[in-house]
Order: C-alpha cells, then sequence, then structure tokens
C-alpha cells in the first residue's frame, strides 16, 4: 500500500513510519526538517522509505508530492507543537496546524486517497475538564491556542468526510513518550526528566507537580494509527492508557528503574499560561471500535528510553 507520512522525521512521525515499512507499505515521508531529524528516519529508508523535505504549509508542494506518491492512506502528523509558542504567536501556529491540514486534505482528495488519519490532542482539547477520564463528547474547552487549531484541522477532516466522502479520522493522543523524542527538547516531560537523569541535574517542575497527565508510549500510537488506517471508522478518538500520572509521581517512577543515579530533588517554577492541570482520557470507543488498548506500562516504557540514552 501507497502512504504518506507527513512530519515523519519527527519523534512520533518516524515510528508510524518505521511500522508502515515493517507491515511492507510504500512510504513517502515529508518533513521540512525544522524538528524532525534524518536520523530519525534511517531504519525506515533502509527498509525503501523515501524522504521529501517540503513544508506542509505549502500546498503546491504538497500537491505535486501527492500526485507523484498517488497515496493511498495519508497519516498527517506535521504540526507546530509548542503550546507556549502557540500562545505567543497564534496565527502562526493555525498556519502550520489549520492551513497545513486543510492543504493536506485538497492534496488527498486530488489523488483519491482512501483515508486521511489525523493527528489531534486529547488533553489539549478538553482544558480542565469536570469529567475524568474524560471522553469524546466531552465539550471542547482548549486553554491555549494549539488546541484550538488542532480542534480546527479536526472540524476540517470531518467536513471533507462529509463534503466529499473522503474517510477522515482524528486520533486524540495524550502525552506521548518513548524513543527518539528529544531529551534537550522543549516539548515532552518524560524526555526532558531522562536527560536530567542522564546529565545529572536537577528536573525543573512548572507549578507544584501535581498536575496529571496520560501518557503513553510511542510504539502503542503507531499500532493505533496503523488500525485507525484499516479500520470503518471516521471522527476522533482518544489514545491514551486512561490512567492520570502526577508529574511528581512520574519523577518517582523515573527513579524507581533507573540504573544510572536517580533525579535530584525538582527545581519548582511557576506554572506556565495555557497548561491543564488535570488530563487523562476515556479509551473506551477506540478499545470498542477498534479493539486497541495500550499495551506499554509506564515504568516499562521509561526503562527502553533509558536503554537507549
Amino acid at each position: 500500500m501507497n502512504c504518506i507520512v507527513t512530519g515523519g522525521a519527527g519523534f512520533i512521525g518516524s515510528n508510524v513510519a518505521d511500522a508502515l515499512i515493517a507491515r511492507g507499505d510504500r512510504v513517502t515521508v515529508i518533513d521540512n526538517l525544522s524538528t524532525g531529524k534524518r536520523s530519525n528516519l534511517e531504519r525506515a529508508v533502509q527498509g525503501g522509505a523515501r524522504l521529501v523535505v517540503a513544508d506542509v504549509r505549502d500546498s503546491s508542494a504538497v500537491a505535486d508530492i501527492f500526485a507523484a506518491a498517488q497515496p493511498e492512506v495519508v497519516f498527517h502528523l506535521a504540526a507546530q507543537i509548542d503550546v507556549r509558542h502557540s500562545v505567543e504567536k497564534p496565527a502562526d501556529d493555525a498556519t502550520s496546524n489549520v492551513l497545513g491540514t486543510i492543504g493536506v486534505l485538497e492534496a488527498a482528495l486530488a489523488v483519491g486517497a482512501r483515508k486521511v488519519v489525523n493527528t489531534s490532542t486529547g488533553g489539549g482539547l478538553y482544558g480542565d475538564a469536570g469529567v475524568l477520564p474524560t471522553p469524546e463528547d466531552y465539550p471542547i474547552k482548549p486553554l491555549a491556542p494549539y488546541g484550538q487549531g488542532k480542534y480546527a484541522a479536526e472540524g476540517y477532516c470531518e467536513l471533507y468526510t462529509r463534503l466529499h466522502g473522503l474517510a477522515t479520522v482524528s486520533l486524540r493522543y495524550g502525552n506521548v513518550y518513548g524513543p527518539r523524542q528529544d531529551v534537550h527538547g522543549e516539548a515532552g516531560v518524560v524526555a526532558i526528566f531522562c536527560g536530567a537523569l542522564i546529565d545529572g541535574r536537577r528536573p525543573t517542575v512548572f507549578g507544584d507537580g501535581r498536575q496529571t497527565r496520560d501518557w503513553v508510549e510511542v510504539g502503542d500510537v503507531a499500532r493505533a494509527n496503523l488500525m485507525a488506517a484499516e479500520a470503518d471508522v471516521t471522527g476522533p478518538f482518544n489514545i491514551g492508557r486512561g490512567e492520570e500520572t502526577s508529574v511528581l509521581d512520574l519523577i518517582d517512577a523515573l527513579n524507581d528503574v533507573s540504573t544510572n543515579g536517580t533525579l535530584g530533588e525538582p527545581e519548582f517554577a511557576p506554572e506556565r499560561p495555557g497548561e491543564v492541570s488535570r488530563s487523562c482520557l476515556d479509551v473506551s470507543r477506540v478499545r470498542a471500535e477498534l479493539g486497541w488498548t495500550a499495551q506499554v506500562e509506564l515504568r516499562d516504557g521509561l526503562r527502553r528510553i533509558l536503554s537507549e540514552l
């Protein structure tokens, strides 16, 4: 099967590309390499994947790449992912995450693609929800432009399904972690804490550390993408473990599994604007309709990251 993976040189996208190659699919990756890395694709390229350096904001270039690749399924992971950047520059965030998605949908429609699997966000959409775990039909109340843009992108996906018959599904991820997440990057507290552990630095905790997240390992997320592409379903699906873990509990878990020392006492900093205090996803829909459940326990996932650093 011919597939396109936008943002495929990134942390999650490269894991999706690997899973597709392992299955025997033909894969074209689109990435502007602003945060993605060629090195993330070494395994996929060895298996036959092709990287095209381009930006999803360039709709003309995207259309040309789609016309050449003729994908049956599109995995759309290219995005602006920094919540703080979205607060500071909301229009820039929307250019990537809303207009970029429209360009991908237009290109997919033009070549007769069978399905688009769109990447969305769980906690970023629901805000500080009054129901935990939070189901897909809970009112959308994002606290940052990042979540608002992702919700708009979901809306365009569903519009293209209604208007043009293009099957689309949006996967609302919890907090994804795992190998290839940049330990010195801005996104991903698991990766940042792992970097602090390896470097012998004290971790910085924003707020009081009691804020919770639903951490899900990237291998489970890649598997969800492939299952969503094959199933006869549309609309949004939460992708998480359905478990609430605080930042302080995450530090304890890392210390439990580390064989290379432990994290020191955290340094506390003011909480950051636009971030939710509690997040946990209700995953009953994806379990019932796709048969997907997260398989990797948090401590096992943390061991895997540390073993590869």
